[in-house]
């Protein structure tokens, strides 16, 4: 009785900290995600995201914090490519090689470091029911900041997200902004990758925003709209995952998924009605 009740509470722990970690990635993600959508960034998500596998490689070569390798290479990607797109680069071939490359040179470089045994499937698809203490101190801190920037720019994030000129003509630095959405998305796929993997880090940040344009009138009930998916999301795919001992991190993509086909379906037959 005793061994049973310990291994409860063990369970309880564990499955407490993953949906914590879940909450706080959905609650940075959402908003975030609202404005990759509106600013047709998915791909941009994708290259920061894949070049998270090679952040890894080199934390472990270098013996530092994955957290800390894996922001400062997705800081760099990010940076890489916010300065093309500014240049008038042809971004979505551009986008493509960046982001297939930075995952290939990241799984070869993991490849030699023999004398480091690492599962690579963790850190492509996620673990979240394997966040320690101190990972999820460390996905708060960054969801929270990464909340923190959003709300603090919000209004001049959105000026430029509609129009550069308007921003201009407001006093909005639309490089500054664009720096701040490119900082903001860095952090989120340093401290999502926990959860769903390099692979589907930009899963969660579009779909759930995607969904959430189905059901909002304007870019605060959007922004709200997508937190609460991506919670659902979190919590379905965690049930999903502890029910049929299906991966966690693709799991709650899985759920993302549905809600956004339920939602688009819902919003079509919602036009047909209005449009008879």
């Amino acid at each position: 009785m005793p061994l049973l009740r310990k291994r409860l509470t063990m369970l309880d722990d564990f499955m407490m900290r993953a949906v914590l970690a879940g909450l706080a990635v959905a609650c940075a993600t959402g908003p975030l995600g609202c404005f990759v959508v509106w600013r047709r960034m998915a791909y941009f998500g994708d290259a920061t995201s894949h070049a998270a596998i090679l952040g890894v490689a080199l934390a472990l070569a270098f013996q530092i914090s994955i957290f800390i390798g894996t922001l400062v290479v997705a800081l760099v990607m990010a940076m890489i490519v916010a300065t093309l797109a500014g240049r008038g680069w042809a971004m979505d071939t551009t986008l493509g090689v960046l982001a297939h490359s930075a995952l290939a040179f990241g799984l070869v470089a993991v490849s030699f470091l023999p004398a480091v045994r690492v599962d690579l499937s963790a850190f492509l698809f996620g673990d979240i029911l394997a966040v320690s203490r101190f990972d999820l101190g460390v996905i708060v801190a960054g969801s929270a900041l990464v909340l923190g920037l959003i709300l603090w720019r919000w209004q001049g994030l959105l000026t430029a997200t509609l129009s550069e000129d308007l921003a201009h003509a407001a006093g909005i630095s639309a490089a500054r902004e664009r720096m701040v959405l490119t900082i903001a998305l860095a952090i989120v796929v340093a401290v999502a990758l926990k959860i769903v993997g390099a692979l589907l880090i930009a899963a969660l940040l579009i779909i759930p925003a995607a969904a959430a344009r189905n059901l909002a009138r304007g870019p605060e009930s959007m922004a709200l709209f997508a937190v609460l998916i991506g919670i659902a999301s979190v919590i379905g795919g965690l049930q999903l995952s502890l029910t049929m001992d299906t991966p966690s991190g693709p799991s709650i993509v899985v759920v993302a998924s549905l809600i956004f086909l339920f939602a688009t379906m819902g919003a079509g037959l919602v036009q047909k009605r209005s449009g008879r």
